[in-house]
């Protein structure tokens, strides 16, 4: 965040101070206004039973493949308390500043926002709308690593695409060339879902407990999360 940014939210966490009857902000202050700041506004909904519970299970499905997936960033927060236009969402943070990515990491952060159309999958045996957003950041991902970032060996170590989607500038890809980037990208999705079903299946127990306690709670912090899903943040993959 820039300070700017950062003025903002520390105004935003200290109206919610005074708004609970306290004289100091705190860290769970701070935490809801960086929700409010970053997917807006609680919005009321009533939801029907059905949709809560499949909320519940989306949630919790992004949230345990964050938890156990090798080196990726810890699961802060999950809520089914619809905010923005998301009916549910699950804050991942790093614990410092990141500038370069691996290609373990950056396939964990697909396998991680594949999780809630496979818990889906898994649970209910169905796909809905709510993947949307996930599909367009997990196609992201997956056409960097392949167009930009040389991490298909069939595509090779060539800038094929700029960030905006482009060819570079004086360069122009053969058709071929762009038909492999696209069956390439589709490879690395395709084997993330399949990694992430897969995973869900074998803690189906952890994936049914968290959506279980989202249910009951609605929101549940970091060390709640962690509780409930039998995971230790060591464990699961932070990077010590």
């Amino acid at each position: 965040m820039t300070g700017a940014e950062l003025a903002n939210l520390a105004n935003e966490a200290a109206l919610l101070a005074v708004k609970r009857d306290r004289d100091r902000v705190t860290g769970h202050d701070l935490s809801d206004a960086l929700e409010k700041v970053q997917l807006g506004a609680q919005r009321p909904l009533v939801m029907p039973e059905q949709e809560r519970r499949r909320t519940a299970y989306h949630e919790s499905g992004h949230a345990l493949l964050g938890m156990l997936q090798p080196g990726a960033d810890p699961v802060r927060k999950i809520t089914i308390v619809p905010r923005g236009r998301a009916l549910g969402v699950t804050l991942s943070t790093p614990d410092a500043d990141r500038y370069a990515y691996t290609e373990e990491y950056l396939r964990g952060r697909i396998i991680g926002a594949l999780g809630g159309m496979a818990a889906e999958r898994v649970v209910f045996g169905v796909i809905t709308t709510g993947a949307e957003n996930d599909l367009e950041h997990v196609t992201g991902i997956a056409r960097g690593m392949v167009a930009r970032w040389g991490m298909s060996d069939r595509v090779g170590h060539l800038s094929v695409l700029r960030e905006d989607g482009q060819q570079p500038y004086g360069m122009s890809a053969a058709p071929r060339t762009l038909d492999l980037v696209d069956g390439e990208t589709r490879r690395i999705v395709e084997e993330c879902y399949a990694e992430a079903c897969r995973t869900l299946e074998e803690n189906r127990h952890r994936l049914d407990g968290l959506a279980a306690a989202l249910l009951e709670h609605e929101t549940l912090d970091e060390a709640e999360a962690y509780r409930v899903a039998g995971v230790t943040p060591a464990a699961g993959g932070r990077e010590a």
